[in-house]
């Protein structure tokens, strides 16, 4: 049976600023491995469990879409062992875990290129979206397959696409056109970006997207990774001051 998460009313919680959107590299994972001599794919095990922990308290915090990046289009270059490995890992994930997001108001939605995807993933990740498509509590994206440059050349394949059909002329072009042929197409800009590991980098993640995200590093590995470190980063971007590349005034 799946655990019902509760509802925090925002006068219960000190975090009076939430963002919209938290996107987080999820990194360390074989580290922590190596650390407790265990096998990678335990390392990414654990690594899942933590996954699922804090979908969950975000939810709970109220955060209306969180983006997980699960597994980069880089990662295929890896030996085809880690690969499988992750594979069967994403497998028992999808056919065990989706219920449990299904009763807990989790939309479930998938980015990335999903040609390179075995078929059989494929269905049970269109099977998912489908079951949870009608939740509305937090739309949780897991970017799969995915790397922000391919995404942008494919943005702009679709844009010139439309231009040579005659559906769309260059001059009618703005950042918007480019943006609604992503594949967080709708979804508002991640708000709060979190790197676990104490790695300080973005590693292809969303680079259109981020643009004038708030960027938290965490040293922590992320299967030790917790509901207070997400919140300590909740606290950081709390005493952010966002400017979106304008001048605020000074306050007298």
């Amino acid at each position: 049976m799946s655990e019902i998460l509760p509802i925090i009313p925002p006068e219960a919680t000190s975090l009076s600023r939430l963002p919209r959107h938290v996107a987080i590299i999820m990194d360390g994972n074989g580290r922590w491995a190596d650390q407790n001599r265990v096998s990678t794919i335990s390392g990414h095990r654990m690594g899942a469990e933590t996954t699922r922990k804090i979908v969950h308290h975000a939810a709970v915090r109220g955060i209306p879409y969180l983006t997980l990046y699960a597994f980069s289009a880089e990662n295929w270059l890896r030996p085809q062992g880690w690969v499988d490995e992750l594979m069967g890992l994403l497998r028992y994930s999808l056919k065990n875990q989706v219920q449990d997001l299904a009763d807990n108001g989790v939309c479930l939605k998938v980015i990335g290129d999903r040609t390179k995807l075995p078929s059989d993933i494929v269905s049970l990740i269109e099977e998912s979206e489908a079951k949870t498509a009608g939740n509305t509590r937090i739309t949780l994206l897991m970017a799969l397959s995915y790397g922000g440059r391919d995404e942008i050349v494919s943005a702009t394949k679709k844009v010139a696409e439309q231009v040579k059909s005659g559906t769309l002329k260059i001059d009618d072009i703005t950042s918007d056109t480019l943006r609604d042929h992503l594949y967080t197409a709708g979804i508002p800009d991640p708000d709060l970006f979190i790197r676990t590991s104490g790695e300080q980098r973005i590693s292809n993640f969303l680079l259109w997207q981020m643009a004038y995200t708030e960027f938290v590093f965490c040293p922590t590995l992320w299967p030790d990774f917790s509901a207070e470190d997400f919140d300590q980063a909740l606290e950081t971007y709390q005493h952010r001051e966002r400017r979106y590349g304008a001048v605020i005034a000074s306050k007298k």
